[in-house]
């Protein structure tokens, strides 16, 4: 499970979260970890223009969750008594943590290629993922797979993956719909890029590309909605949503389509509502400033 390093919260002039979201009863990691930092007094960063160029800066914002929840990922809830089950991994079992893990074998599963399985279990307050997953009537295969301590600000080794591309988790940057329906989200969101550079800043630990060239994104940048961009005639679900991107932001996490925004799976989101952020442009954003990039 992720448990080498360790989150050091730079000195700035960007409060801490006063609270941490919440999932089955769990704080999602501790208030001033990375994905609750309030990065809307962050400095942006010097390259910041090349990296949304790169992007796209009249390419729009997209949610990749919706379609009454068949888009999306999902996750599961399981309480401290769900039983351990054994992991088959396929693919980076040298860069998984080897479980067992308490994925019942109903557990669901993320459409499309990527097959994702979410798992957080009660009380013990940790999150299991895997990706490419298949239960085959008695255990689990997955390319790979991933325990984070929702408790703890530690990291996993710098250069491992995850169940993503950037070593990061999945579930605590989801746009989840009861947060969204309370009127807040308290994090940041995580999305995709089609090209990123072979680097990473923290919290990522991985990058996925062979390329130097320093003006395409690297993994774990930290983007975040211009404070003069005006959302005052946006509504609804999408409100919410740009209303946390310009406090907490986004985070590239993945490769896939530009500014493709990830959501859980629920059939209680509104596509018409959703479809707002098709009209914010890439260049309505900027990149902050969180840490150096390691190559």
């Amino acid at each position: 499970m992720a448990r080498v390093f360790t989150w050091l919260p730079q000195a700035s002039p960007s409060p801490s979260s006063p609270s941490s979201p919440t999932i089955g009863g769990c704080s999602v990691f501790p208030a001033d970890n990375p994905w609750n930092q309030d990065v809307s007094q962050l400095p942006v960063h010097n390259n910041s223009a090349n990296f949304i160029s790169s992007i796209g800066s009249s390419t729009n914002l997209h949610a990749d969750f919706g379609g009454n929840g068949e888009y999306g990922i999902p996750y599961m809830i399981v309480p401290i008594s769900q039983s351990n089950i054994a992991i088959e991994f396929t693919d980076y079992g040298d860069e998984s943590d080897p479980g067992p893990y308490p994925i019942p074998g109903n557990a669901p599963i993320e459409n499309g290629s990527d097959r994702h399985v979410l798992v957080v279990q009660r009380e013990d307050c940790k999150l299991y993922e895997l990706y490419h997953a298949a239960f085959n009537g008695e255990r689990w295969q997955a390319s790979s797979g991933a325990i984070f301590d929702l408790n703890s600000n530690a990291l996993r080794p710098d250069y491992w993956t995850s169940t993503d591309a950037a070593g990061l988790p999945i579930l605590p940057g989801l746009v989840r719909y009861d947060e969204v329906a309370s009127g807040e989200i308290k994090h940041a969101l995580r999305f995709t890029v089609q090209e990123t550079q072979r680097g990473f800043i923290h919290p990522a630990t991985h990058f996925a590309s062979d390329s130097t060239n320093p003006n395409l994104p690297p993994m774990g940048l930290r983007l975040r909605l211009k404070a003069n961009y005006d959302i005052s005639n946006f509504t609804g679900q999408s409100r919410v949503i740009l209303e946390a991107l310009k406090k907490y932001g986004l985070i590239v996490a993945d490769n896939g389509s530009d500014w493709f925004i990830t959501g859980a799976s629920d059939t209680r989101w509104n596509d018409e509502d959703l479809n707002q952020l098709k009209t914010v442009p890439g260049n309505a954003f900027e990149a902050v400033y969180t840490g150096s990039i390691i190559h």
